[in-house]
């Protein structure tokens, strides 16, 4: 009876109330549930010590250890940096921080001249102080995965005054593109009448398919060195293999990653017959600036231990070695090209513009509704932006998180394909290779629970990617 008396408690609870209880509950929920998966994965990387059977021809010893200390900690700083994350949230919630700032927002604008009929320049106010706020309680923690964790396991190639310049770059980029966005969405919502959803709609898909277009040629040169990949034996395969399968490259690129991290990536961009490929140098055996430096000091052991350690000392170089040779590029270039050919980038773009569409009409239907602003502390003014974050973030959370899943499964299944497409231009051995390779360099670490891997992999464990390889891979 007390916890039916409980629940008749509650929905006799101001609507406001039961929102705003809810909203709490449901997050706490998640986050329970991430940490109980986080737990199971970290029990994997404690207890499994020694290298599996199965992975003894793919992983040595030293390797295995190295990624599975590196794991550890990396769950370590994900429970404290989580835990920090939601005890934030919460207390804002509970205290009125969203509310407050608002108001602070307002008393900003006030001093410049601007009454509260000046909503959208307020909303500006109020995203500029938000992300600031956010960007410096999240830098200590930025700082010690840089500098702690990536630094002890061998990842950060960054200088801390390069970190900072490179912080406030990206928070300067970020404000010139979020608050000339936001406030043309929102005066979009003032004025679209009763299908502005659809006009918002519209906007958000345009100013998407935009920052994808200009992203790579004039956003990540602020921060990266892109150069041309030079002439050569590479190139001319690369283009071969996008002609083949008529993709239309335009430009093969090389970022200089390995500036800030040791960490290897590969992509492609661009919409219709402007399609470019980046390359990380990190990803390029003939390109590391790890191998260089490994080489220098084999040179200098050579040296100082005569002639007859030189196949020893061969060996260590070839084992400390980071990246693909050109083969092993090509492989993993043929399953990102296999996305494009197989239409998962399109299928992708399209699901997410679904969802967009789906998530401004719900918006539309439950933004008149006063008891969500009360929840969180708006009594008297219903501002546009304070309703997109109420509706976006908190009350479409459960919908969030099971679309999140559903995409994770969808991404697993991309990857597979893609793989099989790579093995179809007769890569399968030098992708398995590659992914290896990949592996290693990153320090992955190749066991998984099960729970937690179906739940937050986007790709497939390496030992599954390598099973569907083998059954057909070449000799």
């Amino acid at each position: 009876m007390g916890m039916w008396a409980s629940l008749d408690a509650m929905w006799e609870m101001p609507a406001e109330k039961r929102i705003f209880g809810a909203v709490l509950l449901f997050s706490w929920t998640v986050y329970l549930w991430e940490t109980f998966l986080a737990q199971r994965q970290r029990r994997i990387y404690k207890t499994t010590t020694h290298v599996p059977p199965e992975l003894a021809q793919i992983m040595d010893s030293e390797t295995f250890e190295k990624s599975r200390l590196y794991q550890l900690d990396k769950s370590t700083f994900s429970f404290w940096s989580g835990l920090y994350s939601e005890v934030e949230g919460t207390l804002i919630l509970l205290f009125g921080g969203i509310p407050y700032l608002w108001r602070l927002s307002g008393r900003f604008c006030g001093y410049a001249g601007f009454g509260p009929e000046y909503e959208i320049i307020q909303s500006l106010v109020f995203l500029l102080l938000a992300t600031l706020f956010s960007a410096l309680t999240g830098l200590p923690w930025s700082l010690y995965n840089t500098f702690v964790i990536e630094e002890k396991h061998g990842f950060n190639h960054q200088t801390l005054e390069f970190f900072m310049k490179d912080a406030i770059k990206k928070f300067i980029v970020t404000q010139c593109i979020l608050l000339p966005v936001s406030s043309l969405l929102l005066y979009i919502i003032k004025i679209g009448g009763d299908y502005f959803f659809i006009y918002a709609w519209l906007f958000t898909l345009v100013v998407s398919l935009v920052l994808v277009t200009i992203y790579a040629d004039y956003i990540a040169p602020l921060f990266d060195k892109f150069t041309p990949l030079p002439e050569g034996k590479l190139k001319q395969e690369i283009e071969v293999m996008a002609k083949n399968i008529d993709f239309p490259l335009t430009k093969v690129y090389v970022v200089e990653g390995s500036k800030r991290s040791s960490h290897s990536n590969a992509y492609f961009y661009g919409f219709f017959k402007n399609k470019r490929i980046v390359l990380f140098d990190t990803l390029l055996e003939e390109y590391s600036v790890l191998n260089k430096d490994i080489q220098e000091e084999a040179g200098m052991e050579s040296r100082n231990d005569g002639e007859g350690d030189s196949e020893e000392i061969k060996a260590k170089v070839k084992n400390k070695k980071q990246g693909c040779k050109n083969e092993e590029v090509l492989a993993v270039l043929g399953h990102e090209l296999g996305h494009w050919k197989l239409g998962h980038t399109v299928k992708n773009i399209i699901i997410s513009q679904m969802n967009s569409f789906l998530c401004f009409f719900l918006f539309a239907v439950l933004i008149g509704r006063k008891e969500l602003f009360a929840a969180f502390g708006f009594y008297d003014c219903q501002p546009t932006l304070i309703g997109l974050l109420i509706i976006f973030q908190f009350i479409f959370s459960p919908y969030n998180e099971v679309l999140s899943f559903c995409l994770t499964v969808l991404s697993r299944r991309f990857e597979f394909q893609a793989d099989a497409f790579a093995k179809k231009l007769g890569k399968a051995k030098d992708l398995y290779s590659a992914l290896i390779k990949l592996n290693k360099d990153n320090l992955g670490f190749p066991v998984s629970d099960w729970l937690f891997s179906m739940w937050h992999y986007s790709h497939p464990p390496l030992l599954e990617r390598l099973q569907a390889l083998r059954s057909t891979k070449q000799d």
